[in-house]
């Protein structure tokens, strides 16, 4: 494992046993709500899991496809204490991430030196450029883990997914 992996690993460790205050690793107070390695999410199950969401998720899902038809979806589970989180790849990378939770979910991306410059001339929110700055960054990019409460997220998680595909 490179050193940047060894350092998330052990920063992750220290989030999930409380040892620490770092407000980007949301896994620590807010796994997943898919939980069971043995059970992957059904359709239904995240539609129950999510309520009022689930209809954000879906337009999320599909513009990633209407923009990149070839996505391969999929469920991973990377661990005990994360669950199961859902991914859209293209055929080197992941695009997006999406992480459930109960009755809310979060987009998430990884983003290279690149695209990162592109978002900073974007019209994406400020706040969440202000997040991108203030990551950490590893040999895969910067990541930031976007709560999606409503519709109004939804332009900036747009603009993320065009720039990522762009890059």
């Amino acid at each position: 494992m490179s050193k940047a992996g060894e350092d998330l690993t052990r920063n992750i460790s220290r989030c999930i046993s409380g040892k620490t205050q770092f407000k980007n690793y949301i896994y620590c107070v807010n796994p997943s709500i898919f939980m069971d390695k043995a059970s992957t999410p059904s359709g239904e199950d995240l539609k129950q899991a999510l309520g009022d969401k689930y209809e954000l998720w879906m337009e999320i899902r599909e513009h990633v496809l209407q923009k990149y038809p070839d996505g391969k979806e999929e469920w991973n589970f990377p661990g005990k204490n994360y669950g199961w989180s859902f991914r859209i790849k293209d055929k080197r990378r992941a695009i997006i991430y999406l992480l459930p939770r109960k009755e809310e979910f979060r987009a998430a991306f990884v983003f290279g030196r690149k695209a990162f410059e592109a978002i900073k001339k974007s019209d994406v929110s400020p706040k969440i450029i202000s997040e991108l700055e203030s990551a950490k960054v590893y040999a895969e990019g910067r990541g930031v883990r976007i709560p999606v409460p409503d519709r109004a997220v939804l332009k900036d998680i747009f603009i993320l997914i065009d720039i990522k595909l762009a890059f």
